[in-house]
């Protein structure tokens, strides 16, 4: 399913990665014999330098769902390893908490705003239908005006993130780049849908990554996928309000003018969605780990995107990985889509147990359908 993303120029056991280097060569144009100079690539490496979270005020137990729809805390607890989520409340917004994480993330790394060259906002529920990565610029104060845009992949979108900046790093002369996961996927929640209403809660979280030598790359090789044909298991689909459009024509004026649309609360298939994760996750990870010149023996942390314990157990289990060395957080924030990765990793490097120089495996899932894994060094 899908197709496998390359692997970034030497990505796995040299870390050789494409660069731009100053100095240029001559490229010969045309029989007139002009030339034009175009830079001349080179290793060029990326590392995670600062990491920084961000959570609502508003804690949701399990308890407190079973007063509004039919279940319980152990009914929860047991099937998905969540007992409270935080949720978007009164005044507070996602760009406010991305802003939050961001501020953390960038102190932590000693990078100044005015020193970043792009910023990007993994989300799948922007404040702004146009994005909400150019607000957190605003607010961060980049004078310089960097670029800043979304990425939409949901619970997948943070793995992609990383990648996308490695990209912009090793092959586009970028400096320092600002990744944020952050999500409020309590919007668009039923309330009243035991099946989905248990699993989500809101939060951010960013990572600070930085061009380095080819040597010191922290990014040793990724594997993403997507597949379409997997939407019908997981999607919020856009919806018309009003009356339908039954009475007039393709093409007729009485179809003029447009109803005003939104989006459907999230509506997925929990065992297919489960059954998906299990078996195409381990095989991204494994794909990874071969691309890099690595085993399983060679991570010191498995970092999976939040959504369910017994994903996390299941995908533990295939690829060897000892229980004490699976990041979790999730009983504390369930899934917070996006933001789960940086999240988890934020408070595991704040805790100690993250230190710099170990090797983390990790992974996202979901958005209908995409996957993808990617195997980093932290610091």
């Amino acid at each position: 399913m899908g197709a496998t993303a390359a692997a970034p120029a030497g990505a796995a056991v040299s870390n050789a990665s494409p660069g731009v280097e100053g100095s240029q060569r001559k490229h010969s144009v045309g029989a007139s014999g002009s030339e034009s100079r175009v830079p001349r690539l080179i290793g060029k490496g990326c590392k995670l330098i600062g990491c920084g979270s961000a959570i609502p005020a508003l804690q949701v137990s399990n308890d407190d769902l079973a007063k509004i729809v039919e279940t319980n805390d152990e009914w929860i607890s047991v099937r998905t390893g969540i007992r409270k989520r935080r949720v978007l409340s009164g005044n507070e917004n996602l760009t406010s908490l991305a802003v939050e994480a961001a501020k953390k993330a960038l102190e932590m790394a000693k990078v100044e705003p005015d020193d970043l060259d792009l910023v990007l906002m993994c989300t799948s529920t922007p404040e702004d239908l146009f994005g909400s990565a150019p607000q957190i610029q605003r607010a961060l104060g980049c004078k310089s005006n960097p670029l800043a845009y979304d990425i939409t992949a949901a619970c997948s979108g943070f793995v992609l993130g990383l990648v996308s900046a490695a990209c912009h790093i090793r092959g586009g002369g970028f400096n320092n780049v600002l990744i944020v996961g952050a999500d409020s996927l309590s919007r668009y929640v039923d309330w009243t849908d035991r099946g989905t209403c248990i699993l989500f809660g809101d939060a951010a979280g960013a990572v600070v990554m930085q061009a380095c030598d080819a040597e010191d790359d922290a990014l040793f090789a990724y594997d993403l996928h997507s597949d379409g044909d997997g939407q019908r298991h997981l999607k919020a689909s856009i919806t018309e309000s009003g009356a339908d459009h039954a009475h007039g024509m393709n093409g007729s004026v009485r179809s003029f003018p447009p109803k005003q649309s939104s989006y459907s609360c999230i509506q997925m298939n929990g065992q297919e969605v489960f059954r998906f994760a299990v078996r195409c996750v381990p095989q991204s990870i494994e794909s990874s780990l071969q691309k890099a010149g690595l085993t399983g023996a060679n991570i010191d942390w498995l970092l999976l995107h939040q959504a369910n314990q017994r994903i996390l157990d299941a995908v533990a289990t295939r690829l060897e990985v000892p229980q004490d060395r699976i990041i979790s957080n999730l009983a504390n924030y369930g899934n917070t889509s996006a933001a789960s990765i940086p999240l988890a990793l934020d408070e595991a490097v704040r805790s100690g147990k993250v230190k710099p120089g170990h090797v983390l495996a990790t992974a996202g899932f979901g958005a209908g359908l995409t996957w993808g894994s990617a195997i980093i060094r932290w610091g």
